[in-house]
């Protein structure tokens, strides 16, 4: 990218010493390269993540703070235990992301359990997640909870993050050790009182479907190198095996309606893949939502997730698993699937991928809390978290992409490059001109 921006500017006419410059400035403004998981997983963990190792009991439990992410090991067998001190009030949410290596072998029903327990051993929260009918190891992810809400676990104190296998005991499960990536969030109190029910009706009605010619979008890797999509159609390709990120952001207020289509093969097999694609959607603490799955027989397939509720605070005090975690504003994560036992059938692709992406409604201020999330930016709404200010290679051919919630400080040094280039540009031109003879 950077080369083709040098390349951009000697077109333009920029002189060497100011396209150096604007190249420095460029490459402080760039994102960090995503980091790959180690055993060849694929994914991306976060750059930042402090490597921990979980305890077997309560005594030796590492803490976790909330607003940093941390990478640990996750045995075949025994329960895993972490450490957080929390406050009266607020809302805990523990994402935790096991990722087993790309080659090992699963059952339907492996996968993992993530609780949180107060110090009397009384469970907060219990969330589990497996691999499903695809039998493909993939990143998979549980969130425990311990909500402020709730007649138990109200008192501040010591709490304790739980995480264990779910083991189907099929012998066909490989055996050895799965990374796991953690990122605990807290979620304030409100600063006064609120409603206590789930709204009773909202538009359930699904959308005419998005007919837009598709726009080339490269995915991330993980969670925290997704890339952002709006409203739009948006294609890629996907090989048996991967697992592709995306985020769209949704305000208070606003609904996300997302179809996934897969398109047909060339090859001239024959043959039939259950739940091929697994299309999953997380909320923005990486929350379970809803997800689907296609079986795929070589032809075009397509199928859409459930209608969501407007993104309300009072959503979680709904009954629906669904309607209870669209309960606050920013990153809803699209997770894409291609189960391995496709390359098996049908050949190893790549296959296009599309995703017909929809945000409806009209943004509000949504709830005034009294004090800030941990990390405080975690209801916000994402700029291009994997893509950055510049999109990939071949993303349209694009070298630019200027995107909302960007931070003043890199939106302005941004204007600043542009800034520099056009004016340096323009006095490169005029001294050409200066220089042509007159007739």
């Amino acid at each position: 990218m950077i080369r083709r921006w040098r390349t951009a500017a000697k077109r333009r006419g920029i002189g060497r010493t100011a396209a150096l410059a604007l190249t420095a400035l460029l490459t402080a403004l760039l994102p960090a390269a995503p980091v790959a998981a180690d055993g060849g997983s694929g994914y991306a963990f976060a750059p930042d993540a402090r490597t921990i190792t979980g305890a077997t009991g309560t005594a030796a439990a590492v803490p976790l703070e909330p607003g940093t992410a941390y990478r640990s090991t996750l045995p075949e067998k025994g329960r895993l235990y972490f450490r957080l001190e929390l406050a009266a009030g607020s809302t805990a949410y523990v994402p935790v992301t096991a990722v087993p290596p790309a080659a090992a072998t699963v059952s339907a029903s492996d996968g993992i359990g993530v609780s949180i327990e107060d110090a009397n051993g009384v469970s907060c929260g219990y969330d589990g997640a497996r691999f499903g009918a695809g039998l493909s190891p993939r990143p998979v992810t549980a969130l425990g909870r311990r909500d402020a809400g709730k007649a138990l676990c109200q008192d501040a104190g010591t709490y304790y993050v739980v995480v264990e296998r779910l083991a189907s005991g099929s012998a066909t499960t490989s055996p050895g050790s799965w990374d796991l990536e953690i990122a605990p969030v807290t979620e304030p109190g409100l600063a006064g009182a609120g409603a206590t029910t789930a709204p009773e009706t909202w538009n359930s009605a699904s959308p005419e479907p998005l007919t837009d010619d598709p726009e080339r979008r490269t995915a991330g890797a993980g969670f925290t190198t997704a890339r952002t999509l709006g409203t739009g159609v948006w294609q890629t390709g996907i090989t048996p095996g991967q697992t592709l990120y995306y985020a769209v952001p949704v305000d208070w207020g606003q609904q996300l309606h997302a179809t996934v289509d897969l398109g047909s093969t060339s090859a001239d097999t024959h043959g039939y893949v259950t739940a091929a694609l697994n299309l999953s959607l997380y909320n923005p603490v990486r929350g379970y939502v809803d997800d689907i799955s296609l079986g795929y027989d070589g032809t075009q397939k397509s199928s859409s997730l459930d209608p969501l509720p407007p993104v309300a605070y009072a959503n979680r005090y709904a009954v629906s698993g669904e309607e209870n975690s669209v309960r606050f504003a920013g990153a809803y994560y699209l997770v894409v699937h291609l189960t391995g036992q496709t390359a098996d059938t049908f050949g190893k692709g790549p296959y296009d991928v599309t995703l017909r992406v929809r945000v409806d409604g009209i943004p509000n201020s949504g709830p005034h809390y009294a004090g800030s999330p941990v990390p405080k930016d975690v209801f916000d709404l994402p700029s291009d978290q994997g893509g950055g200010l510049v999109a990939a290679a071949g993303d349209d051919d694009t070298a630019m992409r200027v995107l909302a919630a960007g931070g003043i400080g890199t939106g302005t040094a941004l204007l600043i490059v542009l800034g520099v280039w056009t004016l340096t540009a323009r006095r490169a031109q005029i001294r050409v001109n200066a220089q042509k003879p007159t007739a």
